[in-house]
């Protein structure tokens, strides 16, 4: 966000349903490839963001690649539907729900339609080496150890819609979620 020329937009933030963050995906491959991550998300209530709801992110891929990479991601997820596969238990990025990279830079451009159609718009900082062009199928689904550590067994629905309160632990996550929203207005302004 804090980045004018690369952050995520504050047209972007401002109408975000749900805020997804994948702190390290690790993503490597020769010819076949892999990826693999734990994220959280948090969505918009009545009453601000929900307190956050884990999950992973697990993946393979095909074609002409060659590497290892981390890395930092973000995703936007833009609407209803989105917000709806997001609170079922599993689904395919490319396959259940649309995804794109999103438009970069402190505003999106008035003459370009910034959603593009999709349900998450997806923003991203890699670190390592990797190169290839692949076909991939990404499955985000709800990482069950960490939701029943935290919460018990409330599942992730009444965790990402605001019906359970949000532990302790996760005021560092939902305080820079509403730091980046603030910033954003603040920019806007």
């Amino acid at each position: 966000m804090s980045a004018p020329d690369r952050g995520i937009p504050e047209e972007v933030m401002e109408h975000a349903k749900c805020i997804a963050v994948v702190p390290h995906l690790l993503k490597g491959g020769f010819v076949f490839g892999a990826e693999n991550g734990r994220g959280v998300a948090t969505c918009r209530t009545a009453h601000g963001w929900s307190a956050p709801a884990f999950f992973a992110v697990t993946g393979g891929s095909w074609g002409l690649q060659i590497g290892v990479e981390g890395v930092d991601l973000v995703m936007i997820i833009q609407n209803d539907r989105g917000m709806q596969q997001l609170l079922s238990s599993q689904f395919e990025l490319g396959g259940d729900v649309s995804a794109a990279a999103g438009p970069v830079g402190r505003h999106a451009s008035a003459g370009t339609d910034w959603k593009l159609n999709t349900e998450i718009l997806t923003y991203s900082r890699a670190r390592g080496a990797f190169a290839g062009l692949t076909l991939t199928g990404a499955v985000i689904h709800r990482d069950g150890d960490s939701m029943r550590a935290i919460y018990g067994d409330r599942g992730t629905r009444a965790v990402l819609t605001g019906r359970v309160a949000a532990p302790p632990s996760a005021k560092q996550f939902l305080n820079a979620v509403r730091g980046a929203k603030a910033q954003a207005v603040a920019a806007g302004q």
